[in-house]
């Protein structure tokens, strides 16, 4: 495997009472700016202003930073909804003049021609965001500020080292140091950005370490060195929303009083009391439900548990013994996690599968780099009869249900039932195939008990009515048997095609049809009675289409995609 880790553009790696030298520029610089935007979790033109914000942020990197401050109206919360606000935000919001949102401060300056409310006032609408920001970080600074900061894991002590240095004298005679804590990544709802509850919130202010103004700085002319080490623990939650040790962020900042802010930094803490810089493990293997087809597609989640973020995976996975290997690539920050989609590959199905999968060639704790699970073929029907019982709730006409083939094809169906009553469906299968039952409940708060047999009496699927909007399960009569299965070798290539594909098998192929994905069949070829043969698709349209392959006995079913 190979591994490639990137440092955590972090500063502070070390305990920081180590520091044994100043961090801070004596040389004068330009402002930072410092971005405070106003918002809500019901605010619909929210989403733009962040955009807004994070484009200012990503084309001036280390030059300007913002705050996300929940308050308003938008902000306060119904029902279970987070709540996001903090003591801090109404005071901030009630000096800058705002009367709308998202509304944003940069520098809590006054820029004339552009405030929201009335001429002279600090808040501003998002179209002035940017032009407003680049003209603070081309103002020259009487003042320059660095930050470091860490996070023991184990205790939750924060630590933040800021340095000031005058470069110039202030034109107040005492000014006020700022250390805010944000937290980055908390899906929470939002009225606007179509992302309804998964919308990520970002730079949340979740507290102000130095209070409401800051602590007073009584040292303000040219010369004077400021050096300040705050300490904090973080809480488990901040209005019960769990408090993420990665994700938190530092802005520092000085004003000269309430508003006007010099200038400022920022810093993403340091995470102290982790065992190895290099750590990936397995965390869960979503479940793999029964099925009757001979293709799976698994799902792992993997977290970092190292100090260096993660660029590059290769993770093996083998189904009943025959392994194939996925290489991930993106970037996985430490203590984060992610959920990876593994390619869908073709296994010969048994009764009991098997799943293993593995980081190869681990890293420093090879303990965390595999896991495994078992998953069972689908229930098979010993009969093409079936009964299908249902016995409704007192939502009776919320109960609706489907049957359909391996090519996506409806077999029966059935609504508009009654309430509290019991329906015994019969239903006959036209052949031996891998089939699904699809329950589902307009009321998505789950309904009928369900019921599925054979002719025989052997249950195959069944439910109490506890699934919500519904479920899918697999079943299957005859076809794609497990014994005949694993004796069963079929390659189509190329897959994707531009239209020609080739068939090549261990049985004499009998015949083939063609399925779009809506289930209509499009192409039949009959008695090609040969273990190889080349399927002309050219004349269909781009797409994803089914192969139903009769070998013999069996039915083998393969996607391709025509290009």
């Amino acid at each position: 495997m190979k591994h490639f880790f990137t440092k955590l553009l972090l500063v502070g790696l070390f305990p920081l009472a180590a520091y044994g030298q100043t961090i801070v520029s004596t040389t004068p610089e330009n402002k930072k700016a410092i971005l405070e935007e106003f918002t809500g979790i019901y605010c619909v033109y929210c989403p733009e202003g962040h955009a807004i914000a994070e484009q200012i942020l990503s084309q001036n990197p280390g030059n300007a930073f913002a705050i996300n401050i929940h308050q308003g109206g938008y902000a306060a919360p119904s029902g279970g909804d987070p709540d996001f606000r903090t003591p801090w935000g109404n005071a901030i919001a009630g000096q800058t003049g705002l009367i709308g949102y998202p509304a944003a401060t940069v520098n809590r300056h006054v820029f004339p021609g552009k405030s929201q409310g009335a001429s002279g006032t600090t808040a501003m609408n998002r179209n002035n965001w940017k032009s407003a920001a680049l003209e603070i970080i081309g103002t020259p600074s009487y003042l320059n500020m660095a930050v470091e900061a860490s996070i023991d894991i184990d205790t939750r002590l924060l630590t933040v080292h800021v340095e000031a240095y005058y470069t110039g004298t202030s034109p107040e005679s005492t000014n006020l140091l700022n250390v805010a804590l944000l937290q980055n990544n908390t899906k929470g709802p939002q009225t606007g950005g179509g992302q309804g509850s998964n919308y990520n919130h970002m730079r949340r202010l979740v507290d102000l370490i130095t209070g409401q103004w800051g602590e007073t700085i009584s040292t303000t002319s040219a010369g004077s060195f400021i050096d300040k080490t705050y300490t904090y623990t973080i809480p488990a939650n901040y209005n019960g929303i769990p408090a993420i040790l990665p994700d938190m962020e530092i802005v520092v900042f000085m004003t000269e009083t309430h508003q006007e802010i010099i200038s400022g930094n920022g810093t993403f803490p340091a995470l102290l009391g982790l065992e190895y810089q290099h750590d990936a493990g397995i965390m869960e293997i979503s479940n793999v439900d029964r099925t009757c087809t001979n293709e799976i597609a698994p799902t792992v989640t993997i977290q970092n548990n190292g100090e260096n973020t993660i660029t590059e995976m290769d993770i093996e996975y083998k189904i009943n013994g025959e392994a194939h290997v996925y290489n991930w690539t993106g970037s996985l920050s430490s203590l984060h996690t992610v959920t990876i989609d593994l390619p869908e590959v073709t296994f010969n199905l048994q009764s009991n599968n098997d799943l293993n999968i593995k980081i190869l060639n681990g890293d420093q704790n090879p303990a965390n780099d595999a896991m495994s699970m078992e998953f069972l073929s689908a229930p098979d029907a010993e009969t093409n009869n079936l009964v299908l019982t249902i016995n409704t709730d007192n939502k009776g006409v919320q109960t609706r249900w489907i049957i359909k083939n391996s090519a996506n094809q409806t077999i029966k169906q059935g609504n508009g039932y009654g309430n509290n009553q019991t329906y015994e469906i019969d239903i006959e299968l036209p052949g031996n195939d891998c089939y699904s039952l699809r329950i589902l409940d307009t009321g998505n708060d789950g309904g009928a008990s369900i019921s599925l047999a054979d002719g025989n009496g052997n249950v195959l699927i069944e439910s109490d009515g506890n699934y919500g909007g519904g479920f899918t399960k697999a079943f299957s009569k005859g076809a794609l048997g497990v014994n005949d299965q694993q004796t069963v070798e079929l390659s189509v290539y190329p897959n994707p095609t531009s239209g020609i594909v080739n068939l090549v098998s261990g049985r004499n192929i009998d015949n083939v049809n063609v399925y779009d994905v809506s289930g209509r069949l499009v192409k039949t070829v009959n008695k090609i009675s040969s273990d190889k043969t080349v399927l002309d698709l050219s004349s269909l349209s781009s797409g994803t289409y089914i192969l139903k392959i009769q070998t013999g006995k069996n039915v083998v079913t393969k996607k391709v995609i025509i290009k």
